[in-house]
């Protein structure tokens, strides 16, 4: 019994200990160091309604595409540079199919950098100004009636990877 209570003391010594030591009188003594780190600068794209230049150059389709369905074709090109406080032109065409503007049942949207998604119902051109240096990937998809991408070989949804330079 006086081994017992001797076991139990000791185990009741060393945990009072443990709490005695993790007892401060420095008020940083627990707490969690905190760094300040500025967000990331976040872009806020305005539309500019003006004609964009189209292109007279026929698009290389891809051979899954069928030319006589519903095809969009977007006429930027993958890889373009731009310099800081200049507009990118967003332009496209829509063929064998009628946009919502237009009097029929397709719609077009674009993505910016996974961003929120903007609806378009007419074919007309336009630019974006106010990007932030770096990398930004332009995605636009032509929607059919049923409210999803409508398929044409890999021709109705186009991801175009620009840079913006300072």
């Amino acid at each position: 019994m006086r081994r017992q209570n001797f076991k139990y003391r000791l185990l009741l010594i060393t945990f009072a200990g443990f709490a005695v030591a993790s007892c401060s009188n420095n008020d940083n003594a627990h707490t969690t160091a905190i760094t300040q780190i500025a967000s990331p600068p976040h872009q806020i794209l305005t539309v500019i309604n003006k004609p964009a230049p189209i292109s007279i150059t026929p698009p290389l389709l891809d051979p899954t595409t069928d030319p006589k369905k519903p095809l969009l074709i977007f006429q930027l090109q993958n890889g373009t540079k731009f310099r800081v406080g200049e507009e990118v032109p967003i332009a496209f065409t829509v063929r064998n199919a009628k946009l919502k503007g237009d009097g029929g049942e397709f719609r077009v949207r674009y993505i910016v950098d996974d961003d929120d998604m903007k609806w378009l119902d007419t074919s007309d051109s336009f630019w974006l100004s106010g990007w932030i240096p770096g990398k930004h990937t332009v995605r636009i998809e032509l929607i059919g009636p049923d409210g999803w991408p409508y398929k044409n070989g890999n021709a109705n949804i186009v991801t175009r990877e620009i840079e913006i330079l300072m």
